[in-house]
């Protein structure tokens, strides 16, 4: 297997500190990650958003999880443009995020003028009900918001669109 190979099989496998269930890889943060011919290793991350709590713990478990799998030189670049967006999130990942209870992003948001067009009907990620009602524009995290299922009655995090 080629090293480079051998990073990315790495970087799959370091968890988002916030949602356990994702990886930064299936967040979409992760927007490069080179091998120089030195062996040198260079990975550039894009947050969230600005001034998410979570940024400086991926960059520590970047680090430490390259160095654990045998990669001396380690160096993690900030990434802010493009913007990260919740497009990049893999399909994965959203599957994820269903499974572990939070509706994923309801729509692209391939132009910013989307992101203040009403937020669409979001499906309960329990019961796949339409019929919910947003509680909270923020929810456990700044990138959530809070819902509740007027089907099932359970509350769920909704992850929003950036």
């Amino acid at each position: 297997m080629s090293a480079s190979r051998r990073v990315w099989e790495v970087l799959q496998r370091v968890p988002d500190p916030e949602i356990p269930v994702l990886t930064i890889v299936d967040l979409g943060i992760v927007r490069h990650a080179d091998l120089d011919a030195d062996g040198a290793v260079r990975v550039g991350l894009s947050p969230t958003y600005s001034g998410c709590p979570a940024t400086a713990v991926i960059r520590t478990s970047v680090l430490q999880a390259l160095h654990q799998a045998g990669f001396d030189r380690v160096e993690v670049q900030d990434v802010l443009a493009p913007a990260w967006t919740s497009d990049w999130i893999t399909e994965d990942g959203r599957r994820k995020l269903r499974e572990y209870g939070i509706a994923p992003p309801a729509h692209s948001v391939t132009s910013v003028r989307q992101i203040w067009q009403p937020t669409p009907e979001i499906a309960c990620p329990r019961c796949d009900s339409h019929d919910t009602t947003r509680v909270s524009e923020f929810g456990s995290t700044p990138c959530k918001a809070h819902y509740r299922c007027n089907s099932c009655l359970e509350p769920f995090d909704y992850f929003k669109c950036h």
